[in-house]
């Protein structure tokens, strides 16, 4: 096992942290006034991804990236330091066109379009002139259970007829939105993890309706703005269909597994964040005549969330090496293991950082009201943790012996 960084990749991932000290952080006042305080657009945001493109820092988080399409093809654990980088500010995978649910997307049809579908659905992804969603949690059903998604994607001739509600679909209350991933049920008499396909539909295709914009715990996600949306009657061509019919399942662990790693890796970035703005709150503010510093409870907040910081990086940074030489279904129990690690850690971060700046912490001046919602949206978000430890528990094997035959229980007459 050696996920160790090879000289190249610590030259990339020096150029993307460079990059964002330089071009991407001087105008993060900026882009919290535009999108953030006036819910507007950040018009410098196209001119700051062409620097980022032409200093070879885009599409970084494809490794299946091919040799004609733009960007910088990474490995996984290449793309975990860049991605570390790019969560400290939630904006900036932007800049790098490497933003969810764009990227897992793009993986996707990657993997499973025809080059006739990639043209269509993927290239103007890959050049960021589009933005798009995808569609598989509904409101009518516990979507925890994956096999419980009810919208109807019926046959008829070339087309299919699409009924059903989706929710939670991130990037489809996006103005730029324009392609919805969505899977739905083909076929109600195949064994259950054979009932869905995916097809991709136009986001403005008749019957298709954007009922409302959602806001997590009450705040707004200006990267890839959260959608309700409603199917009635929609009609797409067959060719839409990505991979065979029955095949729904299949596709969407292709794109669930590296959406789910990418996560944590932005997510690893900002917990490292929220301990450097704890010591610097901690080393500015007294209470009682004393710098929070001076505080042996605000020193072990600190040190735990260091500790648990390290811990969630090496089983991330572990998952995405074992995603490069073992794929997927190599890497699945990891996938799992950081789903649950990371989300947690940084709750817990999150957490102490509002103790230690006060009230502060839960205004949009600071990052850590948006860290503790993001932090508690993947718990739920990409199967809740439940989910994931049910799956860890079933790749657990007892042991061949018996407690009263174990050699490790002392026996006593």
């Amino acid at each position: 096992m050696n996920f160790e960084f090879n000289s190249n990749d610590q030259a990339i991932a020096q150029r993307v942290q460079a990059f964002m000290t330089a071009e991407v952080l001087p105008r993060n006042r900026e882009w919290h006034a535009a999108v953030v305080q006036q819910e507007g657009v950040a018009t410098f945001l196209p001119a700051l991804q062409a620097k980022a493109r032409a200093a070879g820092l885009w599409n970084l988080a494809l490794p299946a990236l091919a040799d004609d399409a733009p960007g910088t093809r990474l490995s996984n654990l290449a793309y975990a330091a860049c991605c570390e980088q790019m969560g400290r500010l939630a904006w900036a995978p932007l800049v790098f066109n490497c933003q969810a649910p764009d990227v897992p997307n793009m993986i996707t049809l990657q993997a499973c379009a025809t080059p006739q579908q990639q043209a269509q659905w993927l290239q103007p992804l890959l050049e960021a002139t589009t933005r798009s969603c995808f569609g598989m949690t509904e409101p009518a059903v516990a979507s925890a259970d994956a096999t419980n998604i009810e919208t109807r994607m019926t046959r008829e001739g070339d087309e299919y007829v699409i009924h059903g509600r989706k929710w939670f679909s991130t990037g489809a209350a996006h103005p730029d939105c324009t392609q919805i991933m969505l899977m739905g049920v083909t076929d109600t008499h195949a064994e259950r993890t054979r009932r869905h396909s995916v097809v991709m539909v136009p986001m403005h295709t008749p019957g298709v309706r954007l009922v409302r914009e959602l806001r997590w715990m009450g705040l707004r996600d200006h990267i890839a703005p959260i959608g309700e949306i409603d199917f009635d009657g929609v009609r797409v061509p067959v060719e839409h269909r990505l991979g065979e019919e029955g095949d729904g399942f299949k596709i969407a662990q292709i794109r669930l597994g590296p959406a789910r790693v990418h996560h944590c890796m932005r997510q690893i970035g900002l917990a490292g964040l929220l301990i450097e703005l704890m010591l610097a709150r901690a080393a500015e503010r007294k209470t009682f005549g004393r710098l929070l510093l001076e505080y042996d409870t605000i020193q072990r907040w600190i040190a735990q969330s260091r500790v648990e910081l390290e811990q969630a990086k090496l089983l991330t940074l572990k998952c995405a090496w074992l995603l490069d030489a073992q794929g997927h279904h190599g890497a699945w129990r990891d996938v799992s293991l950081v789903k649950i690690a990371v989300p947690n850690m940084l709750q817990q971060i999150a957490d102490r950082a509002i103790q230690v700046f006060g009230a502060m912490g839960g205004l949009e001046d600071a990052p850590i009201h948006y860290a503790l919602s993001y932090a508690r949206l993947m718990r739920i978000g990409d199967g809740p943790d439940e989910v994931h430890l049910r799956q860890v528990f079933r790749m657990e094997t007892p042991p061949p012996w018996g407690i009263a035959d174990s050699p490790y229980i002392a026996a006593h007459e």
